[in-house]
């Protein structure tokens, strides 16, 4: 899992089947604090997530198929989480 601040989304007029009714969301990581690690990801929104939310990121492939019911498609990261508060507790 990863956590991850939705910056944008992705727009293709072809694409998978696996894509199609489904929002592809580009994120950017975060590090254990919240601060922006400077890595991005492109991951299937299944939450409803928005711009400028953070989110956690299921980034494993197989995993990431088992939630879209999908076995075969070709996916690598899905948002399964919208984040509400990221508290780090001090030494």
């Amino acid at each position: 899992m990863k956590l991850g601040r939705v910056s944008g989304t992705v727009v293709s007029t072809v694409c998978s089947p696996a894509y199609e009714e489904r929002k592809l969301l580009v994120c950017d990581l975060l590090d254990g604090t919240g601060g922006e690690t400077g890595d991005y990801l492109i991951a299937i929104d299944t939450v409803g997530a928005g711009a400028g939310e953070d989110v956690l990121i299921l980034d494993e492939g197989n995993s990431a198929r088992q939630v879209l019911g999908w076995p075969e498609a070709p996916v690598r990261a899905v948002i399964v989480g919208i984040v509400d508060e990221i508290a780090v507790r001090a030494g």
